[in-house]
């Protein structure tokens, strides 16, 4: 059996996007109405995404963080729970109800992991591929509007593609002002069937952020060396990583192996940080691209790091990461 198909369909009384490549025996399942999150990619019915076996709508409706949630308008923390901007000062709004809190009660991961708002723009299935690209307009929604005051549209496309899962992000901006880019994705991975402790973790970066008690970058570094894939049974990662190893096409390769079991996550170039997570006593590794470190929006502002890249006023900002299987 040759070539690609797409269906959508329900799975636990929820409509997913489900997609195939059926030469290479890979399937991906896309739920658009929760954050138009993935939370399968298989190989042979092997489920190399994390979903804790939790059903779609126990993601839905607990706010679980697994499969591929994206981060945005933000990625990771605040700190202060305001953000600078083209000159001004935008304050998070508390009565809206819409913030994400962490443990020390600092906003994070933007307000779209769990977003119904996002709308199916196009599904194909040809000889070479299989694609959905979703929709989500941000300025046609006050509360969201309320928090991040720029006119904006984000497009998500999965592409299944000589075997890998492509992930394309397109950020179209309306305002009238440059909109800071601070995206970037959550998504959890697992080896199927293989103990984390026969896990080892390739991180090609060079250096690793200082954090402070709150988790956020204190505008320190120190180097890291990134030449021997880290054994999970004695590494417990929750790091911000910089200044990642490139190849000739400007891309950085992470990857997990164990047993007879791989995964890759490729970052574009426009992805320079890596969040890496994989706390102890849990069977999955977050490789998280990122398009900048924690809470750069303020620490730039602070003279700590440069600033974020922009989407310009009524422009485009695009990038993508791929996940590659094997075994």
């Amino acid at each position: 059996m040759a070539g690609f198909a797409i269906e959508t369909t329900t799975l636990d009384g929820v409509e997913v996007v489900r997609m195939r490549d059926q030469e290479r025996s890979l399937q991906v399942t896309v739920v658009p109405s929760v954050g138009c999150n993935a939370i399968e990619f298989s190989l042979r019915g092997d489920n190399y995404m994390y979903t804790g076996g939790l059903s779609v709508p126990e993601i839905r409706d607990k706010h679980k963080l697994v499969g591929n949630p994206l981060l945005a308008p933000w990625a990771n923390r605040l700190l202060p729970s305001s953000f600078p901007a083209n000159g001004k000062i935008y304050e998070l709004s508390e009565t809206v109800g819409n913030l994400r809190k962490d443990g020390n009660g600092l906003p994070i991961h933007g307000l779209l992991a769990f977003s119904d708002a996002w709308e199916v723009m196009h599904t194909e299935a040809l000889e070479n591929r299989a694609e959905v690209t979703c929709r989500l307009e941000f300025w046609r929604h006050p509360a969201l509007m309320a928090q991040w005051p720029f006119a904006h549209s984000l497009f998500m496309t999965y592409r299944l593609q000589g075997g890998a899962l492509e992930v394309e992000t397109v950020v179209e901006n309306y305002a009238l002002e440059p909109m800071p880019i601070a995206i970037g994705y959550h998504p959890y991975f697992q080896l199927p069937g293989v103990p984390r402790d026969e896990w080892h973790a390739t991180v090609p970066a060079k250096q690793l952020a200082i954090l402070n008690d709150r988790f956020t970058p204190t505008g320190e570094k120190k180097p890291f060396d990134a030449v021997k894939p880290l054994a999970l049974r004695e590494h417990v990662l929750d790091n911000v990583f910089e200044d990642l190893v490139r190849d000739e096409k400007q891309q950085t390769t992470f990857s997990v192996a164990g047993g007879a079991r791989k995964l890759s996550v490729v970052y574009g170039p426009r992805y320079p940080v890596a969040v890496v997570y994989a706390p102890k006593g849990q069977d999955f590794i977050c490789f998280e691209p990122m398009t900048g470190v924690t809470n750069q929006l303020n620490l730039a502002a602070e003279g700590k790091y440069p600033a974020l890249p922009v989407a310009p006023a009524h422009g485009v900002w695009k990038e993508s990461f791929w996940v590659r299987i094997e075994g």
